[in-house]
């Protein structure tokens, strides 16, 4: 049984989020292979404590039991103003803020618990080598936790991040990492064993109306709250992507973790653009040996491994069954 801590930004409920979070949260909390130590939120797809909330909601509707802590309300230095615009208000812009009304919202919380730097922190030291790291969302309070406990990046047995984009239509960066740049490149460059699951690879999953009935259809509490609260977002992102379905970008950081054989995997150096302009937040990513490598030091970049290709199917599978199981 792999121990996981679940760094995320979940938006099920919650009008116009995305509600990817959500679902690698429940195949990890359905798959007897993972032990989920802790839940932290950060502020991304939704702010950190509306995270928090869905987070508890889900857990509750589940009858189970896992420590949950919300983190850091703003990035290291990036301004938030212009990415809240775009995450919070857009679903009003464009009128569809109907496709949630009967959606259930995430119950209200009083007694949100804060800390989570230092309760990922402390727990990953106190078990060197014992728990993988499952960052979701931008990365702000993992950076943080390096920052401020160093011996986390030799403690923890992997840090497996959703974020960047190398090479994608329409895309110079994602949100994970342009949320907070400077927290991504310090988490990238802290030597701990780091594994990227890149848009790239995440727009080629995608879960339609069609299968997300077939995987709920064994109504278990985790399969009742996936098929209520994803039901909105496919049709959202059919409406305002063009796709059949939506894609699934994190539940392919748990499914990885879980089956080897859902993505092919290489070995890259890696960066992130810190500078302002619009490149800032921009991923960056080669293998040795560079073809024309004027300017550029020699192993620029940290040396990190990457997703490529992914089998969605195999992906779907994983989800199908974790939520057939249930919280077993």
């Amino acid at each position: 049984m792999k121990r996981i801590i679940i760094d995320c930004d979940p938006g099920n409920g919650i009008a116009g989020a995305n509600t990817d979070d959500g679902l690698a949260l429940a195949l990890a909390l359905g798959s007897p292979a993972l032990q989920v130590e802790m839940i932290t939120t950060v502020s991304g797809n939704t702010p950190c404590k509306t995270g928090a909330r869905v987070v508890r909601d889900l857990l509750d509707r589940c009858g189970l039991s896992v420590p949950v802590y919300h983190g850091a309300g703003c990035a290291l230095y990036e301004p938030a103003a212009a990415w809240r615009q775009q995450l919070d208000e857009r679903v009003n812009s464009l009128s569809l803020g109907h496709l949630w009304e009967n959606t259930r919202q995430p119950a209200v919380m009083s007694d949100s618990e804060g800390h989570a730097v230092q309760q990922m922190a402390e727990l990953i030291c106190a078990n060197p080598g014992s728990i993988t790291l499952l960052a979701l969302g931008p990365l702000t309070n993992i950076a943080e936790a390096l920052l401020r406990y160093p011996q986390l990046a030799e403690d923890v047995a992997e840090i497996v991040v959703m974020g960047g984009v190398f090479c994608l239509d329409d895309y110079i960066k994602d949100t994970n990492f342009g949320l907070d740049p400077e927290a991504a490149s310090v988490v990238i460059n802290c030597g701990a064993k780091v594994t990227l699951v890149p848009m790239d690879v995440t727009v080629n999953t995608l879960l339609t109306p069609e299968d997300l009935i077939q995987m709920t259809a064994s109504g278990t509490p985790l399969a009742v709250f996936i098929r209520d609260t994803m039901a909105p977002w496919i049709e959202y992102s059919m409406i305002t992507r063009q796709l059949p379905g939506c894609w699934i970008h994190d539940a392919l950081v748990v499914a990885w973790l879980l089956d080897p054989q859902v993505a092919t995997v290489a070995d890259f150096r890696a960066g992130i653009e810190l500078r302002p302009g619009i490149t800032r937040g921009m991923s960056w990513r080669y293998q040795p040996p560079l073809r024309v490598p004027v300017g550029i030091a020699e192993n620029a970049g940290a040396a990190v491994s990457i997703l490529t290709s992914v089998n969605n199917q195999r992906l779907l599978d994983l989800l199908t069954q974790a939520l057939n199981r249930g919280t077993g």
